[in-house]
């Protein structure tokens, strides 16, 4: 009846799990599954639905069956809530204020903690629930900072623990914990090394690799060595080489057998959000498992990538764009710009001609240079999306076209086969019938010859249907020069001087300092 309607909640953490891997299994699922059906059935209430999180922090409220719950809440499908405790339902204090003592009593919904007496009928106790989330938020800062100064502990161990190794590495079958080579993939990182020390950029070597037919990591992982591994940067489509991917690994100290963790960390034990901590907080030890790339040859590509992005003034400052921005009006080339007060730093560009000649030859055409990378990194980003766009529209009707051609072509060539078969029988046939004096010597050549001639012209036929150009080499060699620029940019996080001069003819600025791109290759598909 109304009313009396329960719904359980289960919930296990990580933290959990790992006591119950040590004997103790009192929290879990399935101990508090009994638990919670017989409270309910002694108090006669009737379990309408389980909602059950596995291996979720109580401190979010993001949780898959929390969520359902709560939106089902709201649609009057049940009365009541019964939990092991208060902590199952939340450690977070400020969600504990949110729906125990606002959202649930708002629907008419009693909250009811079967081990630790909470009730939200029962105003008596609201302080006692107060004390008790914030016993638990204490547990879970505590647990948190317990559990961060473990993993460093590890890390200054020497002891890998990322959820998924480096490209090139693999985890030691022996020892989760450290890393061994992977024979393939560590050839194509040696590969990429010696691709960029040979003077070719980022995303020329990606489309070497691509043009192989070398898997990209996030594939090799998933496909080659069945590891569960997802990229949550990449896109479901993605399966070129991209620059991004080849930046990274020209820049992965790991390869050179030293271990670098504790680059990044949550803002905090109650936020999931990560922030990149300072250098002087990273945590190195040496000679953690084998190199891929020796030290001195990481330092090459190091030293060659800081060159490649100089600016080609004799100034310090990267000027990524040197020799391409121009004004739209006057045409002539911008020059700097710096601060007036304080350091004078660079901090954009000006029309050179309004710079040294005043505004009787040129208005003042000027762009910040943040502004300038900013716009210039979106445009990239743009055209390379397009390119996504285009080329699965493209590849999915060159396999249509090769599909229908391929059914097409062996139909017929089965039909010429089988009609070639019969032919010779019949042929067979009609010598026995002469030789049992059935026909006469005359009608057994006409017949003869007769199916001799429609069995050449059958043959024929099939050697002009094998001869046929393999659609599928002819549909993938039609690599348009725009696409093969673009493709491996879809993901680029950081604009370089290899990129602009790689893709960018010229940039104009105009006087409200809008800019235009001209891009060295052509869209071709007018999108």
């Amino acid at each position: 009846m109304k009313g009396n309607r329960a719904v359980l909640y289960l919930r296990l953490s990580k933290e959990d799990a790992d006591k119950l891997s040590a004997g103790d299994d009192s929290a879990s699922i399935k101990n508090q599954r009994l638990l919670l059906t017989d409270y309910a059935l002694a108090h006669h209430f009737k379990i309408v639905k389980v909602y059950s999180d596995d291996d979720e922090s109580g401190l979010y409220d993001n949780r898959p069956e929390f969520e359902k719950m709560m939106t089902e809440a709201k649609l009057d499908e049940f009365d009541i809530i019964i939990a092991k405790t208060q902590s199952r339902f939340s450690r977070n204090m400020e969600h504990i204020e949110k729906y125990l003592h606002h959202d649930l009593p708002n629907l008419g919904i009693r909250f009811i903690g079967v081990v630790d007496g909470v009730d939200t009928n029962n105003e008596d106790n609201k302080k006692s629930r107060q004390i008790n989330g914030l016993v638990n938020e204490w547990y879970c800062e505590d647990l948190s900072k317990n559990i961060r100064s473990s993993f460093q502990a590890k890390m200054r161990d020497g002891q890998f623990l990322g959820s998924s190794c480096p490209y090139g590495y693999r985890k030691d079958p022996q020892n989760h914990n450290h890393l061994v080579v992977d024979e393939y993939a560590a050839k194509v990182v040696q590969r990429i090394y010696k691709l960029y020390l040979a003077g070719n950029g980022k995303a020329k070597i990606g489309s070497i690799l691509s043009s192989e037919g070398i898997l990209i990591p996030t594939l090799y992982k998933q496909n080659v060595l069945g590891e569960p591994y997802h990229n949550s940067r990449a896109l479901e489509t993605t399966k070129t080489w991209s620059y991004q991917t080849i930046h990274t690994i020209l820049n992965n100290e790991t390869y050179t057998g030293h271990l670098i963790q504790n680059k990044v960390n949550t803002l905090s034990y109650k936020d999931k959000k990560k922030v990149r901590l300072p250098k002087e907080k990273w945590i190195m030890v040496k000679n953690t498992h084998a190199p891929i790339i020796e030290p001195e040859l990481f330092e090459m590509v190091q030293k060659l990538q800081k060159t490649r992005t100089r600016s080609v003034s004799s100034t310090e400052e990267n000027g990524i764009f040197s020799g391409l921005l121009f004004c739209e009006d006057c045409k002539h080339a911008m020059a700097r710009k710096y601060a007036r007060h304080g350091s004078r730093g660079f901090t954009g560009y000006i029309c050179k001609t309004y710079k040294t000649q005043g505004k009787r030859f040129c208005i003042s055409h000027s762009i910040e240079k943040d502004a300038l990378e900013e716009a210039v990194l979106l445009s990239v980003k743009s055209e390379a999306k397009k390119i996504l766009k285009a080329e699965d529209l493209d590849e999915l009707q060159n396999i249509k076209a090769y599909s229908e051609s391929r059914e097409f072509y062996a139909l017929q060539s089965e039909q010429i086969r089988k009609r070639v078969d019969k032919m010779k029988k019949y042929r067979r046939k009609t010598y026995e019938s002469y030789m049992e004096d059935l026909i006469s010597v005359k009608e057994y050549k006409q017949y003869v010859s007769e199916f001799e001639n429609e069995i050449r012209e059958l043959q024929d036929l099939q050697s002009r249907i094998d001869g046929q150009t393999d659609l599928r080499q002819e549909l993938n060699t039609r690599y348009d020069k725009w696409v093969g620029a673009f493709k491996d940019y879809i993901n680029i996080t950081e604009l370089t001087r290899d990129v602009v001069l790689e893709l960018i003819d010229k940039i104009e600025v105009a006087g409200d300092g809008s800019i235009t791109i001209y891009y060295k290759f052509q869209n071709p598909y007018g999108v």
